[in-house]
């Protein structure tokens, strides 16, 4: 019989003593995250507990009684909100105390806006279904650790008066769009759009002209 010794193989690790190592970091990194957002968002905390809670209930009513509660609910969080906000089923707003909101505003089922960092909308804008607008970015040029643990870089975005945002489109941070432009369904946009232009793709270009007559 041979037998083989093997010492240079590491020994068995115990499993649990691993699992209660890792689960105690990540405690600790969501606790960090935690106390992080309470420093950087305690002035806006209540808005943000009504705003996660009632928005919940409020988000899927049907019909007119669904319109009207919502626009209520959406008129007393932002920071500004003029008059006939239409807020449709399915919409999710995150940070609302940083929208201010012209009048005749539309925002369609599935629109996601985050404004956290300022969001301004101009008078008679349509934001289309499942069109995301973002006012912030993550830090990512450093390596020093892993981008969830920074701050978010605030990258507020202004929309001009009569602007129409097509469904599916995606707005960036840090931008501004003109009166009277047109953003394409599905655009990406990562750049300001002037005054009465229409963009269209990824990322998004400018391929029209309100005012040129065809």
């Amino acid at each position: 019989m041979i037998y083989i010794v093997a010492d240079d193989v590491e020994p068995a690790r115990d499993n649990k003593l691993v699992d209660v190592c890792f689960g105690q970091k990540r405690i600790g990194i969501l606790m960090n995250t935690f106390v992080r957002f309470l420093k950087k968002y305690q002035k806006n905390l209540f808005s943000l507990i009504i705003e996660e809670y009632l928005s919940f209930i409020f988000r899927y009513l049907p019909g007119l009684e669904g319109v009207f509660l919502r626009k209520v609910l959406w008129g007393s969080l932002f920071q500004k909100c003029g008059k006939k906000l239409i807020v449709y089923p399915n919409v999710y707003i995150s940070h609302s105390y940083g929208i201010s909101a012209g009048k005749l505003i539309s925002i369609n089922s599935g629109a996601n806006i985050d404004a956290r960092g300022g969001v301004k909308i101009g008078d008679y804008v349509m934001i289309g279904p499942n069109s995301v607008i973002v006012s912030s970015t993550h830090q990512y040029q450093s390596l020093q650790k892993p981008m969830a643990l920074y701050d978010h870089i605030m990258e507020p975005v202004e929309i001009g008066d009569d602007v129409w945002i097509g469904a599916n489109a995606f707005i960036s941070g840090g931008i501004s769009i003109g009166n009277g432009a047109i953003v394409a369904a599905g655009a990406i946009v990562k750049k300001s759009v002037p005054p009465y232009k229409i963009v269209a793709g990824c990322p998004a270009k400018i391929i029209g002209d309100r005012r040129e007559k065809k």
